[in-house]
């Protein structure tokens, strides 16, 4: 695991980081479940394990906290980050975690992944706390999504994008 000594002043967590694998991704089925009102179907953890570079599991003090799980997915305009769930347990928001997991995710796609050239994500309409979250990492809405959501009321999403990396045949332009 990575250390992530935390800021007292600004009150952020001091954290440790590990991978997703199959020793342990039960634990993130088991956060999920106490964190989202979602029970995400097999498939999608089938998906995080294909994509370790890209889900990121937060520890405090040996205890899982938080975690991204992301994959990537294949556009016209070349591969993008799909960002599938970023939670943090209840007692633990407000102090950095969130922000930690989704800085560390985007650092390693711009390391590691370049041709990726940008990140989406969905969002319950009503969830104004993840809206104005994303918002400040250069997130946008890109569209509303009417009965995005089969089980969830209110039913529609926005779908959140931000551009990571200059698309094929930008680079001319820039």
């Amino acid at each position: 695991m990575v250390e992530n000594g935390g800021d007292a002043q600004r009150g952020n967590l001091p954290l440790s980081f590990g991978p997703v694998n199959e020793k342990n991704i039960e634990q993130l089925r088991v956060l999920n479940r106490a964190i989202f009102p979602i029970n995400y179907p097999e498939r999608m953890y089938k998906d995080i394990l294909a994509f370790p570079d890209v889900t990121h599991l937060a520890y405090h003090n040996d205890v899982l906290v938080g975690a991204i799980a992301c994959r990537l997915e294949k556009t016209p305009q070349g591969p993008q980050l799909y960002i599938l769930t970023l939670g943090v347990l209840a007692p633990y928001r407000g102090m950095g975690a969130g922000t930690a997991l989704l800085e560390r995710c985007l650092q390693a796609v711009a390391a590691n992944l370049p041709e990726v050239s940008e990140a989406v994500l969905h969002v319950q309409v009503n969830n104004e706390s993840a809206i104005k979250f994303y918002s400040r990492f250069g997130f946008e809405i890109a569209e509303t999504i009417a009965g995005y959501y089969k089980r969830l009321d209110p039913p529609d999403a926005v779908l959140l994008r931000r551009r990571l990396q200059p698309a094929a045949g930008d680079e001319a332009a820039a």
